[in-house]
C-alpha cells in the first residue's frame, strides 16, 4: 500500500495500547498547529482518551488537515467532553520572533502538557521531542494520520487556533485572517503588500521580514 493512501486511513490505537500493555495508565497525544503561519500565535493541544469510545464520532477523527472546518469544530466538542484530560497552550508571535519557531513550538507543547490533570506518565508527539520535559516519550513522523490521541490533539488545536484568529481578524481587518488564519495565501501576500504588516505579523518570518523597516 503507498504511503498517501496509508494516511486516509482512521488513525490507530495501536501506540496507545502498546504503552498501555507496558504498565503505563495516562498516555497523552500532542500535536501544533500555525507553526508555517506568518501572523498569530502557534498552538498546541494535548490530551488523555479513554481507549474504550463506542461513540460513532470517533470513526470520523482524521489528521486535522483532511478535515473541513464543520467537521473539526464537531469532532473538537466531543473530543472536549470524552478526553480524560485535555490542555491548549499557545506561544505569541513576539515569543516566535525573539525565541524561534521551533522552541515556540516546544514552548506550546510544554504549556499544554502542564495542563493535564491527571497528569501523564507518557507523552506520543507529533513530529518533535520535548526533551524539557522530563517523562518518557516517543515522537512520530506524521503521528496525527497514524496515531489516534495525536489526531485528536490535531484538531483541538486547530479549532482553537482558528478561534483566535477569527476574533483577530476584527482588531485587524483587511488581511483576511479569519479566512487565511494567518498563513502565507495570495490575497494575504496582497493585504501585506497593500496594508503593510499588522502587529501581529511574525517579523522573523519572509516576507514579512522583507516589509518591516
Amino acid at each position: 500500500m503507498r504511503q498517501s493512501q496509508r494516511f486516509q486511513e482512521p488513525p490507530s490505537l495501536a501506540e496507545e495500547q502498546s504503552l498501555l500493555s507496558q504498565g503505563y495508565r495516562f498516555v497523552a497525544g500532542i500535536d501544533e498547529v500555525g507553526r508555517g503561519a506568518l501572523a498569530g500565535p502557534v498552538a498546541a493541544a494535548a490530551l488523555i482518551l479513554p481507549l474504550r469510545l463506542d461513540e460513532t464520532w470517533i470513526t470520523q477523527v482524521r489528521d486535522s488537515k483532511q478535515l473541513s472546518a464543520k467537521k473539526r469544530q464537531f469532532l473538537a466538542q466531543h473530543i472536549r467532553e470524552k478526553a480524560l484530560a485535555l490542555g491548549v497552550g499557545m506561544v505569541s508571535h513576539v515569543d516566535i520572533d525573539s525565541k524561534g519557531i521551533i522552541w515556540a513550538t516546544r514552548q506550546a507543547m510544554r504549556l499544554a502538557v502542564a495542563e493535564l490533570k491527571p497528569a501523564p506518565d507518557f507523552l506520543l508527539i507529533d513530529g518533535l521531542a520535548l526533551p524539557a520535559v522530563k517523562l518518557p516519550q516517543k515522537y512520530i513522523i506524521k503521528g496525527d494520520c497514524l496515531c489516534r490521541s495525536i489526531a485528536c490533539a490535531s484538531i483541538v488545536a486547530k479549532v482553537a487556533r482558528d478561534q483566535l484568529m477569527n476574533d483577530l481578524s476584527q482588531d485587524h481587518p483587511g488581511y483576511g485572517f479569519a479566512a487565511n488564519k494567518g498563513y502565507g495565501t495570495s490575497e494575504h501576500l496582497e493585504a501585506l503588500q497593500k496594508l503593510g504588516v499588522c502587529t501581529i505579523h511574525r517579523r522573523s518570518f519572509a516576507p514579512v521580514k522583507e516589509l518591516c523597516p
